[in-house]
């Protein structure tokens, strides 16, 4: 059977790029090469830039029912659709097939209904008389054509929190997805076709180059990523060139800080949930588990318990609780770290590959760590997890807030008072109390510092997307 070679999505059809150089797309579960795509080329983008322009004005001037109603549409079309969502991204990410339809196409589903409300929904200042004989108001507009980055970790999930406020505010899009995992997101514009107007969605495949294409142009109002702190940093100073807007959503190395009052087996359990859920690729897992002294041993002993339980490395995915990462050089710098840990790092459980055939890893709990290692403090985006010991209340925040990444964290106690104060003192942009990384579309999720800054999700999402202008008018 021949590889296919993928296709950019311009103007409402696909369309064989300018670019010639090839990128393999890898099945990280199996190694296979599944498909091939495009490096598209700055033609390619500015392609893609004229399309969203043109279709910008007779967008952003329906009527916000108008865009609802078609947002309504693409949500049914994606529930209809699942199951070919589904194979196009377990052929690029090796996730288990349930995990894919559950938390990524049905809920993706849900969070575009939400957007769609959404749109009708937009607020701005009441109008008034606040100079004598004029009336000012303020109106709320779409800033324009937009420029987008997603990431291989949630690659369908994250193009509908891209496009999902971006459409409802009546913007138009040229997106690029990872170049690891972009047949989810072609499945969802072909899903588009003939729901969404020609030009408002558009799709270029290619790696770095082509997102620093898009950032480059001088078409794009506004650019947004969700990737790597290096990404997100190269499309800031980019985007500065010119002046755009960015909108960053980066890394994350969130702490869970355990109490002595818990029930030991049950938090355990649950942070081995939430730390391994999709190999620890995600910016909101737990990485770094912070607990009472009291109860340490204890917790790192049934922590233990729970990683072996989390299975990985099946040839039949529902069997595994999580998939592989998601590629070679990812798969190998995770195995570095692990490797590299200083001789007082104790490796609890884990810590080797599962297999030899695609890239599947062990969950893995290290102990003993200090908070200057480079386990701790550094990203390592896998099923890997840190445990240190506390002793008061203050020691935990301050160990909890001393990374440079501030996205997510939680607090474990059944103390009251205790979750109220931890939570206000975590800099971070999500606190959870006894329990971690849900997320709803009605609320808010972005971070502080080097995890970036403006919001996924919510109505502050959705007014990230928008840009504000004050007319005044004469009464005379």
């Amino acid at each position: 059977m021949s590889t296919p070679t993928l296709q950019n999505f311009i103007d409402g059809q696909f369309v064989h790029p300018r670019g010639t150089e090839l990128l393999d797309i890898v099945n990280p579960a199996t190694g296979e090469t599944v498909a091939q795509a495009p490096v598209s080329s700055p033609d390619d983008v500015d392609l893609a830039m004229k399309a969203a322009k043109a279709a910008f004005k007779p967008w952003a001037r329906l009527t916000p029912s108008a865009r609802q109603l078609a947002l309504l549409k693409l949500a049914d079309a994606i529930e209809a659709n699942a199951d070919a969502l589904v194979e196009a991204q377990h052929r690029n990410t090796g996730q288990p097939r349930d995990t894919i339809r559950t938390d990524e196409v049905e809920a993706g589903a849900d969070q575009i209904r939400f957007f769609a409300g959404a749109a009708r929904l937009l607020e701005g200042k009441s109008a008034g008389e606040y100079i004598e004989g004029t009336t000012s108001y303020v109106r709320r507009e779409p800033i324009g054509v937009v420029g987008q980055v997603t990431p291989w970790n949630f690659p369908f999930l994250m193009a509908i929190w891209k496009i999902g406020p971006a459409l409802a505010t009546g913007n138009t899009i040229v997106l690029k997805p990872s170049d690891t995992t972009p047949e989810s997101t072609l499945e969802l514009a072909r899903i588009s076709q003939g729901i969404l107007p020609d030009g408002v969605l558009n799709i270029v495949l290619g790696n770095g180059s082509t997102g620093a294409a898009i950032v480059d142009h001088p078409t794009p109002g506004l650019v947004s990523i969700t990737g790597s702190v290096r990404a997100g940093m190269a499309v800031a100073s980019g985007a500065a060139k010119t002046l755009k807007r960015a909108h960053l959503e980066l890394g994350g190395k969130a702490p869970a800080v355990v109490f002595g009052d818990v029930d030991v087996a049950k938090t355990a359990a649950a942070i081995a949930d939430f730390s391994f859920y999709n190999a620890g690729q995600d910016c909101t897992a737990i990485t770094r588990v912070l607990v009472h002294e009291s109860i340490h041993d204890e917790l790192v002993e049934a922590l233990s318990s729970e990683a072996k339980e989390r299975k990985t490395g099946s040839a039949d995915d529902s069997e595994n609780y999580f998939g592989p990462l998601n590629n070679i050089n990812h798969f190998t710098d995770v195995v570095t770290k692990v490797e590299s840990l200083p001789d007082h790092a104790v490796i609890a459980t884990g810590g080797h590959r599962v297999g030899t055939t695609g890239f599947f890893f062990e969950p893995t709990v290290i102990t003993n760590v200090l908070q200057s290692d480079d386990i701790v403090q550094d990203e390592t985006f896998g099923p890997v997890i840190t445990v240190q010991k506390f002793s008061t209340e203050d020691e935990a925040v301050e160990l909890a807030n001393d990374v440079r990444y501030a996205l997510a964290s939680s607090v474990w106690t059944t103390d009251h008072a205790t979750a109220m104060r931890v939570s206000r003192d975590l800099d971070f942009g999500a606190v959870w109390i006894n329990t971690h990384i849900l997320l709803t579309a009605e609320m808010p999720h972005g971070g502080f510092k080097y995890s970036g800054y403006g919001k996924d999700l919510s109505m502050y999402g959705v007014e990230d997307y928008t840009r504000i202008k004050h007319v005044m008018s004469s009464l005379e």
